[in-house]
């Protein structure tokens, strides 16, 4: 994620046309580093978060408000003296930096007519919401940072602001060509790296961009690059940014299936393999985005138990299966004992007594052999021993061969939850897990007079010709979709020889086009444990097909007639009702 300068450029572009010439009606502090500021402008109310969060810093619009404590903080208190009621004259950002400026128009104590400017610094750890006269000498701060703290700048009242430049970064918005090659050449650092480590505003992501644009390896260092290479990065650096300039954004969402990776408020065209959604507005996409990221969060920290559960039983039964596979390669040679037996009561005659070996014809194959004997024992005793030996191995094989399937099987399904706890996005899902491993003996069920009822449907997409598509999130959901809820004629996917989702089609009785063949596939294929492979192979059989084995577990089913595709598992543009 990139809460560079180019987002807070868009955000000053969007809180100007927003709040600029707007009075703050009220001031709340929710949290100890954050701010909530209600502010009545010509758009009409407005909701402003202001977070200095040191993991989390945030600025953006919302509708959503918030409790204020009973007590308000020092800082909050000090607001309200000076700017409650005030009006919001200019928004800012200095140069490209992370930084916002409002300045803020109200009466003082006297009457008279004053100006305060409320900076907010996006940076990180080194987060703060700080408050100055209009001459730039700090009144108070929401994080006080004394010399002990920082050795750069204290932030402290009565100390004057300014911004702290230890990394000497240039102005990326009036840069000239030779000092744009200047600053890239001097380190030895890749292009991409140099880029945003010697101006200010540009983020990883952002530099990676340009890099790509240019068409050029962001690896490479600059130095290794001809001054005709850096004149074109420097011309698609310059195009780039004409949009900040001209106030050109297009906020998006980058996503990866359903979870959101990045942010912009400028296109990316490096992410061509993720799904862009576009937005009308920075604050939305930052709520979006980190509301998103949020739920996936705590869905994640709430499955950690589930998982835990889940792979202790793997590797039990991983190890286990690997003792059995021993144990069943030592029965390989049973075969050749019985043969002993059988060649010693048809030659045995010949054997005098206390020899240690039988040189015979293996008349199955035509060779003579060496079999090994117990001087002490007759030949007799020889036959049987061989024999005994060859009936023990061989009810030992009979009795691992299946033993092995079974563990196998348990791995399987084990494994297939563990996609289904990747696929899980809401609390619903997870519970569906939960019962599910409680079904099947993982987890104690604990005592209850009512059994809890799971609101949990299955994933609904639908294809571009109007098909509808349906995606089991769980085992239990799979044995559902497809033996309740689909019909003989409805088209079945899965993933081959892979845990993953059952997939439904419904066809209504007609015929499926191509390509809705290939959406579904796509969707079994990410649905699965093949997520971003490009080329995943997909069993595809009309349901009636499909049938449940006497015992099987769920969502194990076997089919004997089917077909295959082989499809990437990206499904951006397959629209999710």
């Amino acid at each position: 994620m990139a809460f560079d300068g180019i987002v807070v450029a868009d955000l000053v572009h969007e809180l100007r046309e927003e709040l600029l010439n707007g009075r703050i009606a009220k001031i709340v502090q929710p949290e100890a580093d954050e701010l909530l500021l209600t502010i009545k402008s010509p758009a009409g109310q407005k909701r402003l978060i202001i977070c200095a969060d040191a993991s989390l810093p945030l600025v953006y619009l919302t509708e959503t408000n918030k409790t204020a404590p009973m007590t308000a903080p020092n800082f909050c208190m000090l607001l309200r003296k000076h700017i409650s009621n005030g009006r919001i004259i200019d928004i800012s950002q200095p140069k490209l930096e992370r930084i916002i400026r409002f300045t803020i128009e109200h009466l003082n104590e006297l009457g008279d007519l004053c100006r305060k400017v409320l900076i907010v610094e996006i940076m990180g750890k080194h987060s703060n919401i700080i408050f100055c006269t209009e001459e730039g000498k700090i009144i108070d701060s929401i994080k006080h940072v004394s010399a002990q703290i920082s050795s750069v700048r204290e932030v402290l009242p009565g100390r004057e602001y300014f911004i702290p430049d230890t990394m000497h970064k240039a102005d990326p918005l009036t840069v000239s060509k030779e000092e744009f090659a200047s600053l890239l050449t001097r380190k030895p650092s890749p292009v991409s790296k140099a880029l945003y480590t010697s101006f200010t505003g540009i983020s990883p992501v952002v530099a990676e961009e340009i890099c790509h644009l240019a068409g050029m390896d962001s690896s490479v260092p600059a130095k290794e690059y001809s001054v005709d290479i850096l004149c074109h990065l420097f011309t698609q650096f310059e195009i780039f940014l004409s949009a900040v300039k001209e106030q050109r954004f297009s906020p998006a969402v980058y996503y990866d299936g359903r979870e959101p990776k990045e942010f912009s408020a400028l296109p990316l065209t490096h992410f061509s393999n993720y799904t862009k959604q576009e937005f009308s507005s920075i604050s939305e996409v930052l709520r979006i985005y980190y509301s998103t990221r949020s739920q996936l969060t705590r869905i994640r920290q709430k499955s950690a138990d589930l998982r835990h559960i889940v792979l202790t039983a793997l590797e039990r039964n991983r190890k286990k299966y690997d003792l059995q596979l021993r144990q069943l390669k030592d029965t390989e040679n049973r075969e050749k004992y019985k043969v002993y037996g059988e060649l010693i009561n048809t030659y045995g005659y010949n054997v005098a007594e206390g020899s240690k070996q039988l040189e015979a014809l293996n008349y199955y194959t035509n060779e003579m052999i060496t079999i090994p004997l117990d001087p002490t024992q007759t030949p007799q005793e020889n036959a049987q021993r061989y024999f005994a030996k060859y009936n023990k191995q061989k009810r030992t094989f009979e009795a691992l061969s299946e033993l092995c399937k079974e563990t196998r099987d348990d791995i399987t399904y084990l494994e297939s939850i563990q996609t289904a706890l990747d696929i899980a996005i809401t609390e619903d899902d997870l519970a569906g897990i939960k019962e599910e491993l409680t079904e099947a003996g993982y987890i104690k069920r604990r005592f209850t007079r009512k059994k809890a009822k799971i609101k949990n449907t299955p994933l609904h997409y639908i294809s571009s010709d109007g098909y509808h598509m349906y995606v089991g999130k769980n085992n239990l959901q799979n044995d559902a979709l497809t033996f309740d809820f689909a019909v003989g004629n409805d088209w079945w996917f899965h993933a081959k020889q892979a845990p993953g989702s059952h997939v439904i089609v419904k066809t209504n009785g007609e015929e499926l086009p191509d390509r809705t063949f290939e959406e579904a596939g796509k969707l079994a294929a990410y649905y699965s444990s093949m997520r971003g492979s490009e080329k995943a192979e997909i069993d595809y059989v009309e349901k009636k097909h499909v049938k449940k084995p006497k015992g099987g577990k769920p969502g194990f089913v076997v089919y004997y007639t089917n077909y295959s595709l082989v499809i990437d598992s990206d499904i951006s543009g397959i629209q999710e009702i």
